[in-house]
């Protein structure tokens, strides 16, 4: 079922009542509120340019539990070079809109979901110590990274890019090392991609997923103010 959502309200329905594809609800904001009741029920926001907020519970999820992780012999070879140099949090915004620029055509895609209105909603995120960026940098340029939200125990990652070969992968590991070292339990990677299974993600029913997340949810009670699209 797709709900429409009120706009002067921030809770979501049961994301167990999404449609087969995964859409929940259509409307409201992207309001740091909002978004954050939404990362805690695993629903993620994913529209195209002009078009209305569409919300989405993917079943099943994909998620990279830290411990799973696998690190190719190549991709050691280059972390342990010290080519790249990773940072956390120094360039949120412009990591984003790198991300934004990636050439997605190839995934079937003309446009890139990460908007205007999507970027500002983000970096309010990341002012207020919720959203966060792990940024590749060569000879001081970046050049690769990935930007994502934290809730508790939780990465929800969000998008990645690179202008260099392996530079979002070694962002990639810097992310999993710094979720072992704070004992995260698990990375969402949302859809399930060839890239990200290679590092040892792995699908998950919704229902699992939402099981993990429930020391975190803060709106079973922002459920009831919406109206109902069938």
């Amino acid at each position: 079922m797709i709900y429409q959502l009120d706009p002067d309200y921030p809770g979501f329905p049961d994301p167990k009542e999404a449609e087969p594809n995964g859409l929940i609800a259509v409307g409201g904001d992207l309001s740091p509120l909002r978004l954050i009741h939404a990362y805690a029920n695993g629903i993620f926001p994913w529209y195209n340019s002009g078009d209305p907020i569409l919300w989405w519970s993917l079943d099943p999820r994909m998620v990279l539990f830290p411990d799973e992780f696998r690190l190719s012999k190549s991709l050691r070879r280059v972390v342990k070079s010290n080519k790249f140099e990773v940072r956390i949090d120094t360039q949120f915004e412009l990591t984003m809109r790198s991300c934004a620029q990636v050439d997605r055509t190839a995934q079937g895609q003309d446009d890139t979901w990460i908007t205007e209105e999507m970027v500002q909603a983000y970096v309010k995120l990341h002012e207020l110590g919720f959203a966060h960026s792990f940024e590749t940098y060569f000879r001081g340029e970046l050049v690769g990274g990935l930007y994502g939200v934290s809730l508790g125990p939780f990465f929800f990652g969000e998008s990645m890019f690179h202008t260099m070969t392996d530079a979002s992968k070694v962002a990639f590991v810097r992310l999993v090392d710094f979720c072992r070292k704070h004992h995260f339990r698990l990375i969402d990677a949302q859809q399930e991609t060839p890239h990200l299974a290679s590092f040892g993600a792995r699908s998950i029913p919704r229902s699992q997923f939402l099981n993990h997340l429930s020391d975190i949810t803060p709106t079973n009670t922002l459920r009831g103010k919406w109206t109902s699209l069938g």
